[in-house]
């Protein structure tokens, strides 16, 4: 399954008109700290705006990215990551450019980056920040990433899955690291695994758990492993009341 979102991830990219994005991007505005964002006292939660799981299906087919980020800001989110895979998430650009345009904090680009053109992409649609895949790159190449981003004015959420993953996030320069719980060949999910690395993830400045999230004791299991945050969806997008949920995990009431 990673192979072919992979795969689909390139074929787009290899369809965007390099010149355009770059003159896009050199219009928008400032980027908002992701970093900063996640440094607040306190579990920060990056909320997810996720409409499809490829391991669960439909999830919220009928979700609208606006009324979700706002519910989200209601809920005390420190960020908002927006899933921008059009294959397997039913995502795109324009929920992200909607979301951006929505809330006032930091918004992430949650999609598979393979390629310094999506860079300039992310910044042309108006993310703050996007999410490298270790698993999903080279070592030239995740570095590379890294560096575009830079230039770009954004900040990168670095996932990894294993301890050789955070060794080569932190050889390449990465400053946030998520840990993602959810194995992308079995899509099994564990919290054991975020617990299992967060000794080893002291090298970094903001430390983000993801994936198996369900509420308020997941939060503070992940808390008491030593992250910062959590990333948050399918028990958002799937919640009653977002807003109640999201205030569990961080503390502010909605």
């Amino acid at each position: 399954m990673l192979s072919a979102m992979l795969e689909a991830a390139r074929r787009r990219a290899a369809e965007i008109d390099v010149a355009a994005v770059r003159r896009a991007a050199d219009r928008m505005p400032g980027t908002r700290s992701l970093e900063e964002a996640l440094s607040r006292p306190g579990m920060s939660v990056i909320a997810e705006i996720k409409r499809r799981s490829p391991s669960r299906g439909a999830l919220a087919a009928a979700l609208d990215p606006v009324r979700q980020a706002e519910r989200y800001a209601a809920g005390g989110a420190a960020a908002v990551s927006v899933l921008t895979d059009p294959d397997f998430f039913d995502g795109s650009l324009d929920d992200l450019t909607e979301v951006r345009l929505t809330t006032s904090v930091p918004v992430l680009r949650k999609d598979f980056i393979v390629h310094p053109v999506q860079v300039w992409e992310s910044r042309a649609a108006g993310a703050d920040a996007l999410l490298l895949i270790v698993a999903a790159l080279d070592d030239a190449t995740l570095t590379a990433l890294l560096s575009e981003t830079a230039e770009a004015g954004m900040e990168a959420l670095v996932e990894v899955h294993t301890v050789d993953e955070v060794r080569r996030a932190e050889a390449a320069g990465a400053r946030i690291v998520g840990v993602n719980n959810r194995d992308l060949t079995t899509f099994r999910v564990d919290l054991a695994v975020a617990e299992a690395l967060g000794p080893e993830l002291g090298g970094f400045s903001a430390k983000v758990a993801e994936s198996g999230i369900g509420g308020a004791a997941d939060a503070r299991r992940m808390a008491a492993a030593g992250y910062d945050a959590v990333l948050v969806g399918e028990s958002l997008v799937t919640a009653d009341d977002p807003s109640r949920l999201l205030a569990e995990m961080t503390g502010v009431e909605p």
